[in-house]
């Protein structure tokens, strides 16, 4: 479990003294444990792999937008740290698939749900989600399952 994972990495930062992996790794766990509280009242919960994954998801994008700000203001430093942070939070990521991958699955859905215009967005990528949600970054199979369907 992914979960188990990242304790175990926790506690090898601290015996290291990596303090900058320490710090990410603390981070990951908080929002891990923020999305727990969350769904103490929810009639549904998720898979733990795949609620861990979601939240690592969202660390990743909010990352990358913030490497993209600092660097367009010219904030070299506080990109690399980012950038840091990235680095330790796809590392408990699962395997992303390629692009050649998400094209073949996307084409697969496409003909199974009889797809064939933009308006068969939503549907896709639900099944897209569904399917493959942890080896993918959704924003990135957007644009592709908006190309494919244009």
């Amino acid at each position: 479990m992914i979960r188990d994972e990242i304790k175990a990495a926790q506690t090898a930062a601290m015996k290291a003294g990596d303090k900058e992996r320490l710090a990410a790794v603390r981070l990951i766990l908080a929002k891990v444990k923020d999305r727990d509280i969350e769904l103490r009242t929810a009639s549904q919960v998720p898979e733990d792999d795949a609620l861990v994954t979601d939240v690592l998801q969202k660390m990743v994008k909010q990352r990358r937008e913030s490497i993209a700000m600092y660097e367009q203001g010219g904030r070299a430093e506080l990109a690399a740290k980012e950038q840091a942070e990235l680095d330790v939070i796809e590392s408990f990521l699962p395997a992303q698939m390629s692009e050649e991958a998400t094209k073949a699955a996307i084409e697969a859905i496409k003909v199974e749900l009889g797809a064939s215009s933009v308006k068969d967005m939503g549907k896709v990528m639900a099944a897209l989600k569904e399917r493959h949600g942890t080896q993918l970054d959704m924003s990135k199979a957007s644009d592709l399952v908006k190309a494919a369907l244009a």
